[in-house]
Formats: structure tokens, sequence, C-alpha cells
């Protein structure tokens, strides 16, 4: 087993961390999108 990381697994994690940020991110704006037309075509129900 080594004792130090390569720099590579650094960079893979990096990028790991980021597409699941990302993943994160447009999952919660779509949420967000679907609520607010749901409120807009409450509204307009009315």
């Amino acid at each position: 087993m080594r004792e130090e990381l390569a720099q590579w697994d650094f960079v893979a994690l990096a990028y790991g961390v980021g597409l699941v940020a990302l993943a994160v991110l447009a999952l919660w704006a779509w949420r967000t999108m679907v609520n607010a037309e749901a409120r807009r075509d409450a509204m307009r129900r009315r």
C-alpha cells in the first residue's frame, strides 16, 4: 500500500466531487423550477 497519493488521485477526486456537486445543483434547480411552475399554474386556476 502506498503511503502518499499521486497527483492523479487528487485530480480524479476533484473531478468526482465536481460532478457530484453539479448533479446536486442540477437536481435542486430542476425541483425548484417544477415547484415554481406548479405554484404558477395554481394561481392561474383561481
